[in-house]
């Protein structure tokens, strides 16, 4: 057997911690509406990352809570991690974290706090940490809406982004779909059900009459999918409904194809006469595209080469993440280069703990060759 690149036979040496530290993260739950538990996971991580990095981070406010940053000089790589979960509180009751060989489970190991430990070894194993900056939100599950400003504002002028969410099977992700979010809203009017009902415009049946419009907008072999979601009509069974509404989830590829949805469901119109539509949100994340960062994902393979470890791959992940934020604004971006593993959102989420630290070196790797013309 070859001997192991130093780094990587360091990181492996301290297996154990990168286990002890996860357990911490993982039973500080952290669900992305609890203000007193986000703090609390902050205080925690907020403390490892100090004896890890040698510095206490930056508290930022970021609407009603706040972000972790550690910035060391001018920022030339961002890296970007979350540390709020789908999880609600007391959920660590019932399903604690247990590890059983490699394999690891709790509330939220996977997505993504086994990154965040893994950043955290890895910026420590790093010569020299000038031009680094690592920013640690709390409300990434809900779609960054408090902390978004702050990730484009850190991102523009990084040199790149890499994102610490999950992998992908191990692959790392080069493509996400961009989304879109909408609520449209039916008003009609209300009458006795049983008695005149022939007096009402029923905003159920216009309803009905639109989500079967919305569906037909979707495109789904190039990758389009439009998605008739949470809807709500009606407040008695005895009366014509005035009110109904519908939630609408768009995923694409393209800006066009979040472009060419946004139009059609503003021309939405009512069916029914005497019915009246109004649609509200938008896009709310551009795509992120392969192209402008795919000498990211090659100097990956080539970090890896230099390891000795498999080559990783990559993949086009149909969710959303704060890397679509920092590729929006310019910035290549590079994520899934968090834990390896599965589940995730799901219950029984899992982390494969002996690839964390091959993880942290690869990105400990990709890091020295980012930051060498500093």
């Amino acid at each position: 057997m070859p001997t192991p690149h130093p780094l990587l036979e360091r990181l492996r040496g301290q297996r154990e911690q990168f286990v002890a530290t996860l357990a911490e993260f993982v039973t500080a739950e952290s669900p992305s509406a609890d203000e007193d538990l986000l703090r609390r996971c902050q205080d925690v991580v907020a403390e490892h990352g100090a004896r890890l990095l040698g510095r206490e981070p930056e508290r930022v406010p970021t609407g009603p809570g706040q972000s972790l940053r550690w910035r060391f000089g001018r920022p030339r790589v961002l890296l970007v991690a979350h540390l709020d979960t789908v999880w609600p509180a007391g959920t660590i009751r019932r399903w604690p974290f247990e590890v059983d060989g490699n394999r690891a489970t709790g509330p939220g190991a996977f997505d993504m706090k086994g990154g965040l430990v893994q950043a955290l070894y890895a910026l420590a194993a790093l010569d020299d940490v000038a031009g680094v900056e690592l920013l640690v939100t709390a409300d990434e599950e809900l779609g960054s809406p408090h902390s978004r400003a702050l990730i484009e504002q850190e991102a523009r002028g990084a040199r790149a982004a890499l994102v610490l969410e999950p992998s992908l099977d191990g692959a790392l992700k080069t493509e996400r779909k961009g989304a879109s979010d909408y609520r449209l809203h039916i008003t009609g009017r209300s009458a006795h059900a049983g008695l005149e009902p022939e007096r009402g415009v029923n905003a159920t049946v216009e309803l009905a009459h639109q989500v079967a419009r919305i569906v037909e907008f979707g495109r789904p072999a190039d990758g389009t999918t439009v998605t008739p979601t949470a809807a709500r009509a009606g407040e008695v069974s005895n009366q014509v409904p005035a009110h109904a509404s519908v939630a609408v989830d768009v995923r694409a590829s393209t800006l066009a194809e979040l472009n060419r949805v946004d139009r059609m469901m503003r021309q939405l119109r009512p069916v029914l006469d005497g019915a009246e539509l109004s649609t509200s949100g938008g896009i709310s994340c551009h795509p992120l595209d392969p192209e402008p960062a795919r000498w990211l994902y090659e100097l990956a393979r080539r970090s890896c080469g230099e390891l000795g470890l498999d080559e990783v791959g990559q993949a086009s992940a149909g969710g959303t993440s704060d890397g679509n934020h920092t590729a929006a604004v310019g910035t290549a971006t590079l994520d899934g280069l968090g834990a390896v593993g599965g589940n995730a959102h799901a219950e029984g989420e899992w982390l494969d703990v002996s690839a964390m630290p091959d993880r942290a070196a690869l990105l400990t790797r990709l890091l020295t060759h980012l930051l060498d013309d500093r």
